[in-house]
């Protein structure tokens, strides 16, 4: 299989994408002025299982037939949901967003060498590697280096971020035979987070006892509305729909646009300043995008 081809459409649906993860981070932080990491992730699977199901089924989509087709779904939904939002939600607990999101924006890192190994049209070249750790720097630029000044501290909590993004790479990996068996990307979306919230209502039921919580506000069900609507139901469609034409390594790197993304959302509808850190390193990851791309080296190559 030859080198996947990005169209524009699709960097379009990874900044859409990344607006609409880019909210995770501030809704998560909210919830856990109320709730334990378990409980939240939970409501967030359960409650985006509960949106995406009626719309699979007005659509008329044909459901798996087979328990292998069942099976895939289930981890789908271990890899790429309960095991990495539990990490970062119960990492978050512990250290800032800002940091959090320096790590989870590792992830396209771990997706160049999990991808590189085991997709045929996803190799290693020059470009990704660099492309990527430029990305990157560009994050820790445009969040600033002060977020990392606390590495040292809560080490447990920062290994599980670390960790999520190790598990989403494997996702992101894994995920792409649902394109090759023509499973639409609403059906995957519904099934992972399905299977999440069956494995993950027993525990938090078990170990964190939500039911003896004191019910919380307004608020804080609108923080939880969003996170599993906007950032779970509405994203893993398109996640998946993405994953299908541009793959797994450029999937990934909606972490590293994350961050740029919450950062516009501030500056424009709750009027935060626009720091010269922030210019710098989203210059630094739109240099990292074209590199990665290709399209822009490939010309200036043609043209010499």
């Amino acid at each position: 299989m030859g080198r996947i081809a990005v169209s524009v459409f699709d960097w379009f649906r990874l900044t859409v994408l990344s607006i609409l993860w880019g909210g995770s981070f501030f809704f998560v932080e909210v919830l856990l002025e109320h709730w334990p990491p378990l409980t939240i992730v939970a409501l967030r699977v359960s409650i985006a299982a509960l949106v995406l199901w009626p719309i699979v089924l007005a659509k008329r989509i044909d459901l798996p037939r087979t328990v292998s087709g069942w099976g895939a779904l289930a981890v789908m939904g271990m890899i790429n949901n309960a095991i990495p939002f539990s990490l970062i939600v119960w990492g978050q607990s512990a250290i800032t967003g800002g940091l959090a999101s320096i790590l989870n924006a590792t992830t396209p890192v771990f997706t160049v060498v999990v991808a590189g190994l085991l997709l045929t049209d996803e190799r290693f070249t020059v470009g990704k590697v660099v492309g990527v750790l430029l990305g990157l720097l560009g994050v820790v630029a445009m969040i600033g280096v002060d977020a990392l000044v606390t590495m040292g501290d809560a080490v447990l909590a920062q290994l599980a971020v670390v960790g999520a993004s190790v598990s989403y790479a494997f996702a992101a990996t894994f995920g792409r035979r649902f394109a090759r068996l023509g499973v639409p990307a609403l059906l995957v979306a519904a099934g992972q987070v399905t299977a999440s919230a069956l494995l993950l209502i027993p525990l938090a039921l078990s170990i964190e006892a939500p039911l003896s919580i004191p019910m919380p506000g307004i608020e804080t069900w609108l923080a939880i509305i969003g996170l599993a609507v906007f950032s779970t139901a509405f994203a893993y469609q398109l996640y998946f729909a993405l994953l299908a034409t541009a793959g797994a390594t450029y999937t990934s790197l909606v972490t590293i646009l994350v961050p740029v993304s919450a950062i516009l959302l501030g500056w424009v509808f709750l009027g935060e300043q626009l720091e010269r850190e922030h210019l710098i390193g989203m210059a630094i990851i739109g240099i990292a995008l074209l590199v990665i791309d290709g399209r822009w080296t490939s010309r200036r190559r043609r043209a010499a």
